[in-house]
């Protein structure tokens, strides 16, 4: 899949724990789209210059959509939930008012996320819609992880999984371990916009759900996707054979693949949901 070979321009817009980092990526023409996007990282790790981020946003920006990539902050001793959550509502509040001035039209404009950054934008939904927010048109959500303890799997999935090393496979101990750091305490006492796998879904937008062939979190996924689709929300869910988490931040054949999915569901998604 194309490129984009121009530079991003990094913004800083304000949140309500300081400035939150942005890159705009503006495509050749006039924007036909818009979509804010949340890289993964287990909610400490990651950034604007992973593949992840930079290369999705750029693949993105060459068939013809502004992206905003987001630079939220990371858990760490001082960072907890709400506060990537909040960064990620302020970086959703700018995206739409920019793409808005830029001409695109309202159900043109998503919010999507990898990994830890599609439970960060189920999350930020949630609140959006008790908050009686702007909800985004359409979502996109990348091999999300939605559940502390993730669902259990399909067979299918299971035998792929199996293919790969232990410490590949992200075990419940491990999905546990990562929540508890996001938290900062028991999972079971986290507001639902933190856990969305297990929250009232209702209101919820059209929701295009990728996710990897070999990956601990597909039940996770799964599991979310079935509870949209048995609400009567629109929702579109694609496994990319033969590959393993976080294959958005791998580019090659999977990656474009992905990435043309992707795009089709930013350009279709209104036409579904009508």
């Amino acid at each position: 899949m194309t490129i984009q070979d121009t530079a991003p321009q990094p913004l800083a817009v304000p949140g309500p724990h300081g400035d939150v980092d942005l890159r705009l990526y503006r495509p050749a023409g006039a924007p036909e789209a818009a979509f804010v996007w949340v890289h993964g990282g287990g909610f400490a790790a990651g950034d604007l210059d992973m593949p992840e981020s930079d290369a999705v946003a750029r693949a993105l920006a060459a068939t013809g959509v502004l992206v905003v990539a987001v630079g939220y902050r990371l858990v760490g001793p001082d960072v907890r939930y709400p506060v990537p959550s909040d960064d990620v509502l302020a970086a959703w509040r700018w995206g739409l008012a920019h793409a808005l001035e830029a001409g695109v039209a309202p159900d043109r404009v998503q919010l999507g996320g990898a990994s830890a950054g599609g439970n960060l934008v189920a999350g930020a939904v949630l609140r959006l819609i008790a908050e009686g927010g702007l909800v985004p048109a359409a979502v996109v959500l990348a091999y999300p992880t939605l559940h502390v303890v993730p669902p259990a799997a399909a067979a299918a999935a299971t035998a792929a999984l199996e293919q790969l090393p232990e410490a590949e496979r992200w075990p419940p101990a491990d999905v546990e371990a990562m929540y508890r750091g996001f938290l900062d305490g028991d999972p079971a006492a986290a507001p639902g916009p933190a856990v969305p796998g297990t929250a009232d879904l209702a209101g919820f937008p059209p929701a295009f759900v990728l996710t990897s062939e070999a990956d601990g979190l597909r039940g996770s996924a799964d599991e979310f996707a079935h509870r949209l689709a048995a609400q009567g929300t629109p929702v579109l869910s694609v496994c990319e054979p033969g590959t393993r988490h976080g294959h958005l931040n791998e580019p090659g054949p999977a990656f474009d693949a992905s990435l043309r999915r992707i795009a089709r569901w930013l350009r279709d998604a209104p036409d579904l949901a009508g």
